[in-house]
Formats: structure tokens, sequence, C-alpha cells
């Protein structure tokens, strides 16, 4: 489901997060649908549950989850959040190629490029 790299500069809460935005953005995860406790995510994981407890905390605070008292985390049915990663990334794009032209790259050959590497 998510894989740590504990070799990545990152702390282990921001992996996590990363992999639960992503398995919430592709479908896996269904709106509604209940995430495996923090004990259980912890154990799988093999991190501390204070980690787990952080991602969650952090994934909330985003509005990718949401939680229940005494009955636990779950995915959020907000159908805005697709929308807005995609916003988030144009935004990072438009970033990367405006530092691009500001070193002197041409804009339609850094384009042309991404394309070809996509094939």
């Amino acid at each position: 489901m998510i894989n740590l790299d504990y070799r990545d500069s990152r702390p282990i809460y921001e992996q996590i997060v990363e992999g639960m935005k992503k398995l919430i953005l592709k479908g896996v995860l269904l709106p509604d649908e209940q995430l495996p406790s923090v004990r259980s995510l912890a154990m799988d994981l093999s991190t501390n549950p204070n980690t787990v407890q952080k991602s969650y905390a952090e994934l909330e605070r985003q509005g990718y989850i949401y939680t229940v008292k005494g009955r636990g985390n779950f995915v959020s049915g907000d159908r805005d959040l697709r929308e807005l990663m995609k916003r988030e990334i144009i935004g990072s794009i438009g970033t990367l190629l405006k530092e691009a032209a500001d070193l002197g790259f041409d804009r339609s050959e850094i384009l042309s490029e991404l394309e070809d590497s996509n094939d």
C-alpha cells in the first residue's frame, strides 16, 4: 500500500501523507472508506504509532480524511481534492518553467523534451 524509503530525506510521516494522498487521488481509497487504525498501519509499516497519528492529523488538516470519534479515520468525500491537487501541480510546473526561462532555457524546447520522455 505505502512504501517507505528510509534513505529519503523527508520525514517518515511526510512519506505516509504523500502515500495516502496518492491512494486517495487515484481512487484506490474511496470516499467514506475507513482507513486502517493507527496501531494497525504502524505495525504494517514498522513505524511508531505516533508517526502514523501525526500523518493522519496532517491528512485531516489538508482535508483528505476526517475522524469520527470512537470509530476511526475515513477518506473525505470531497471531489474538489483532485482539482486542488491538479492546480498545485500546474502551479509547480509553472514555477519550474519560469525558473528555466530565467536561466535562458527555451520553454517550448523543455516542453518538447518532457513530451518525448513520456513516450
